[in-house]
């Protein structure tokens, strides 16, 4: 028995190696018992797959893949794959990236969040709604591992001021009726409190400390759904698009704002709610002033988040330029093609500036934009001093805070995407989908954004994203569907993983602050992804049809490659 342990052991310590030998050799047989190029395709797709959600390659290194496997598998020639790894949407989501460490750079994220806690009060319910607010809008720009590793000592900071000292508060949670200096009718401490009474909010002031801890991570994910750039899944989202159905340009930065704020707001109050109702944060307080143990607690945690702010001081002339030119980045990717009106890409050629653009221009006048107020006297006064000119930003702390890892997952996923478009693989897979042509389209959007999100819980959402979305796009045209009314809702569903802390590095970051178990996350998860996918079924039904005209099928949906023998199959029965 003890040889057969050691043994387990043994192969638990090489488990990523022997993925690695034996994935490949498991998969061997899909080459030769299907048609040549969709059984290639397939065992590429499904051996990153494998090393996706195993992380037996680094994630940046399996995205590599395809440019060795393809062209010598005869997938696709390298000149059509390499291309796949610097699209212009892959510029776009580098400009955020810049613009996020500029953001930090200067502290800017911050004082925004300092700001929105000293608005919305101290009372738990508000300041769980605060930290949502302010995670959700700092993950729209910033990715949501920097927003939450930024937040959480935050709330750690204005947990202890109102609740005290965590341990303490654990030992409080333990105290018995019975214990020394106490009598056992439950007469009063010398501090005027029974131990029930102490147990009893000692146990309260617990559940809002978590629920102070769950709703970070969570906001984060959400808010990351309001903009393209805000998780990798839009983007993957915007490139199979372009790939797939490069007639459609009903998706931009603008018009994908418009539609994903209302829904990301909706989902926020939805997710504040049940995390203000399952851990305490709701009651008669929040409209009721009560003068007890409670509100003076309270007052010292506002005197913290004042005295944070004040250490601040005045906003300077680095942190006011950041603030100038990401309103700009922000506007000016709005109303480039906002739809409803003209923009102003109309002042150039046609089809010719994107949002990629706007994006690189805007954040490299910030490797040149000085850091310091420049003055004219410093040219005419002798004794100043001669300080060395500081951006900014500069490109060594650009190479720092951007995770160049992404970039290459994106790429990858692009070059996936494109091996399946062109292989024929993704048309052969939804032939088996063929059942849910039989299930209401509303139905299938619900269907669709649960499997999605129940599976990101276990892979990287751009891994989840990457691999499906074909499938995806191929099962929507075999229906007749509009192809958004499928691909929208499984883009969002992808951020909706809620339920482990392996789910995401946000999750894991609250999680490893060891005040939050297994059970709280799932308990809270699951009724989170409940909600997220009804808010996202609402929202597709209601303003996202309206906008995107989901309720007819459009014509740049209408495949012109090899790649829709589904489709013309589904159009000569």
């Amino acid at each position: 028995m003890e040889t057969i342990s050691t043994f387990a052991k043994k192969l638990w310590c090489v488990k990523k190696q022997l993925i690695l030998v034996l994935t490949p050799l498991i998969l061997l047989p899909l080459i030769f018992g299907l048609p040549e190029k969709e059984g290639k395709c397939l065992y590429v797709v499904l051996l990153m797959a494998v090393f996706w959600c195993t992380e037996a390659l680094p994630l940046a290194v399996t995205a590599m893949l395809p440019v060795c496997l393809f062209p010598t598998m005869g997938i696709l020639p390298s000149k059509k794959v390499c291309p796949q790894y610097f699209l212009d949407t892959n510029f776009l989501f580098l400009s955020g990236l810049v613009m996020a460490s500029a953001i930090e750079e200067w502290g800017l994220h911050r004082r925004i969040a300092l700001k929105v806690l000293k608005i919305v009060g101290v009372k738990p319910a508000w300041l769980i709604l605060g930290m949502m607010n302010t995670s959700a809008f700092l993950s729209m720009w910033l990715s949501n591992t920097a927003t939450t590793a930024m937040m959480l000592p935050i709330a750690n900071a204005i947990l202890e001021s109102l609740f005290g000292d965590l341990a303490t508060l654990k030992e409080n949670c333990k105290v018995k009726e019975e214990t020394e200096g106490e009598l056992t009718d439950g007469m009063v401490r010398s501090n005027g409190r029974t131990a029930q009474e102490i147990r009893t909010e000692s146990e309260y002031q617990m559940k809002v400390w978590k629920g102070f801890l769950i709703c970070i991570p969570y906001a984060a994910s959400i808010g990351g759904t309001a903009t393209l750039t805000g998780t990798a899944p839009n983007l993957i989202l915007i490139g199979q698009l372009k790939s797939y159905f490069p007639e459609c340009d009903l998706i931009n930065f603008g018009s994908w704002f418009a539609f994903a704020f209302p829904l990301m707001v909706l989902f926020l109050i939805l997710a504040w709610l049940w995390i203000s109702f399952l851990y305490g944060g709701l009651n008669t307080r929040l409209c009721v002033k009560k003068q007890d143990e409670r509100a003076q607690a309270e007052k010292k945690a506002e005197a913290v988040i004042d005295e944070d702010y004040r250490k601040l001081g005045p906003i300077n002339f680095a942190e006011g330029s950041i603030a100038f030119f990401f309103i700009l980045f922000a506007v000016l990717l709005f109303t480039r093609d906002p739809k409803f009106v003209t923009g102003w890409s109309t002042f150039f050629n046609k089809g010719y500036v994107s949002d990629a653009t706007t994006g690189v221009i805007i954040v490299s006048i910030l490797f040149f934009f000085p850091s310091q107020k420049p003055s004219l006297s410093w040219w005419f006064d002798s004794r100043a001093s001669n300080t060395p000119y500081v951006p900014l930003l500069s490109w060594k702390k650009a190479q720092e805070c951007v995770p160049w890892n992404i970039i290459l997952l994106l790429g990858g996923g692009f070059a996936m995407a494109k091996g399946c478009e062109e292989s024929g693989l993704a048309a052969w897979i939804g032939a088996y989908l063929q059942p849910i042509a039989q299930v209401p389209p509303a139905v299938a959007v619900m269907f669709i954004t649960a499997f999605l999100a129940c599976f990101t819980e276990f892979a990287s959402n751009t891994a989840t994203i990457i691999i499906f979305l074909p499938v995806i796009a191929e099962l929507a045209m075999f229906v007749k569907v509009n192809p958004l009314y499928f691909m929208i809702p499984a883009t969002t569903g992808c951020s909706f993983a809620f339920m482990l802390p392996v789910s995401t590095p946000p999750n894991s970051i609250a999680f490893a602050s060891g005040h939050l178990l297994v059970k709280d996350m799932v308990k809270t998860g699951f009724v989170m992804n409940i909600l997220g996918i009804l808010s996202v079924s609402l929202a597709m039904n209601t303003w996202g049809r309206a906008m995107f005209s989901l309720e007819t099928y459009p014509d740049w949906a209408r495949p012109v490659n090899m790649s829709s023998t589904l489709y013309n199959k589904s159009c000569r029965t």
